[in-house]
């Protein structure tokens, strides 16, 4: 799939699908306009007929119209002009990628960007937009063989036009686009991979087969011997009940050498989750193997930004291991020791994701970030909470816990706020230890968080809990690739 930015649209577009975007009041403008015009009036005649009204996310295919060089065009509604525009915008533009991939169309063209006039979202953010919704549209998991493979869409290009002054603009976030959805691809892949196939030494050789992709890319593999000498205790006692060896998966990307301190996403890789001794019920265990995704949305992130170049200085840390419950699996009422030499008791080892990002969180301090984002499929309580529409964000730095806000609110990668406050450290009061892996049934998002912060003292730090948002189950099961978006968005307002 390409996506182009020229000037002008074709003249000739064979086997084509024009996009045209409109309002429900009906007001015609460029190419809708022409075409209403030389096809006597088809477009007003829709509206006036009722067939089609401009309600947001609203699309009908016409076909053999005049004034178009397409064979068909696809009417999608806008909605209210006074309605909230990025939003009307992401809605339409998903519902738009959806019909155009559907219809055996090989290019798509459009004048939107020209003119589609909307309060609060500028030309190249729609571009972007719809860049990240027509690619991202068109995936299909194809990584295990089937006799019955999904057929792929048969769009391969599409041309949006707009004029000279904002060429360079909406180039650049047409390309924006097109990584970050490429970044979502590479999550949705990994997180979709059965179990047995994604292990955390699969994962490793991921991570080095992307640096040899890209010159800017540098991995670093962390093995269990290794981590026996950082003394990462914590993690190692996650690892030890699978005959699968866990890995700490390091991938450095400098943008700007000489830019000072890194940004380090790090993501929870539990590439399979039993629950370990406090094993969970067999019903929908096999998603379990989505409970790497915070791990896969770190891989997303870093070959997005090698894809683009970014001037920027990207760490990502991969915390990869396996859960199970073998003879030499963690027991509750181990005591630990973390990389950090705080000690642990294990209560439950089904909270295990803290425990391998607790000593990637202290692996991280040697790099002296000056920004650290963890994500994880950390708590059910995060579900109980927020649903599958936000992910939770806590930290110790408001600055960084804003700027994911507002990044999820340019996206609709949407993250809320949750308190971590003093008042729930407490909950994890240990007897024998430091302090418990879990605090109880209350606030199980917060003091999860909580557990984390006390590894995160040296740096500005905020955590998603990705839980609802990572993937979907029954009939669209699948991950979604959330939060490479919101991620990527935070990355491009700091260049900004």
């Amino acid at each position: 799939m390409q996506i182009n930015v020229a000037t002008r649209l074709p003249r000739t577009a064979e086997n084509a699908c024009q996009l045209v975007f409109l309002n429900a009041d009906g007001k015609l403008k460029g190419a809708a306009r022409k075409i209403d015009s030389e096809s006597q009036g088809r477009i007003k005649a829709l509206f006036a007929s009722g067939d089609f009204s401009g309600k947001n996310a609203e699309t009908l295919m016409l076909h053999g119209l005049a004034g178009t060089p397409a064979s068909r065009v696809l009417l999608v509604g806008l909605g209210d002009r006074a309605a909230g525009a990025a939003s009307l915008w992401r809605t339409a533009s998903k519902a738009a990628s959806k019909a155009l991939l559907a219809s055996p169309a090989t290019l798509a063209i459009s004048d939107c960007l020209n003119t589609v006039s909307m309060d609060g979202i500028s030309a190249p953010a729609m571009a972007e937009q719809l860049a990240i919704d027509i690619v991202g549209s068109s995936y299909v998991f194809t990584l295990h063989t089937r006799s019955n493979m999904p057929a792929q869409a048969s769009l391969n290009e599409v041309i949006l036009s707009t004029d000279k002054a904002r060429l360079e603009a909406v180039s650049e976030a047409v390309d924006r686009g097109q990584s970050t959805a490429a970044g979502m691809s590479v999550a949705r892949d990994l997180g979709n991979l059965a179990p047995n196939t994604c292990t955390p030494s699969y994962l490793a050789d991921q991570a080095l087969a992307l640096a040899d992709e890209h010159e800017n890319l540098a991995t670093t593999i962390v093995s269990e011997e290794e981590m026996e000498s950082l003394g990462m205790g914590a993690f190692l006692a996650v690892s030890r009940g699978s005959r699968q060896p866990g890995k700490l998966i390091v991938m450095e990307y400098q943008g700007r050498p000489k830019a000072g301190k890194p940004i380090v996403f790090i993501g929870k890789g539990v590439t399979f989750d039993t629950g370990g001794i406090s094993i969970k019920s067999s019903e929908g265990m096999d998603e379990m193997k989505y409970d790497m995704c915070g791990a896969a949305s770190v891989f997303g992130v870093m070959n997005a930004v090698a894809m683009l170049g970014l001037p920027l200085n990207v760490i990502g840390i991969v915390a990869a291991a396996e859960n199970m419950p073998d003879g030499d699996a963690c027991r509750p009422g181990d005591v630990v020791t973390s990389m950090s030499g705080q000690t642990i008791e294990i209560l439950n080892t089904d909270a295990e994701g803290r425990l391998v990002l607790c000593d990637a969180l202290t692996y991280a301090e040697r790099f002296k970030p000056d920004t650290v984002v963890d994500m994880a499929t950390l708590t059910g309580a995060c579900i109980v909470a927020l649903g599958k529409v936000a992910s939770a964000v806590l930290g110790n730095d408001q600055n960084t816990i804003n700027a994911l806000l507002s990044a999820g609110e340019q996206t609709g990668d949407r993250c809320w706020s949750l308190p971590l406050w003093d008042e729930y450290q407490s909950q994890l009061d240990s007897n024998f230890a430091d302090m418990a892996n879990i605090g109880g049934r209350p606030a199980g998002t917060i003091t999860a968080a909580c557990f984390l912060s006390r590894f995160a003292k040296q740096f500005n730090w905020a955590h998603l809990d990705i839980a609802g948002t990572a993937w979907n189950s029954g009939k669209e099961k699948g991950a979604t690739g959330r939060p490479v978006p919101l991620l990527m968005q935070f990355l491009y307002n700091r260049l900004d």
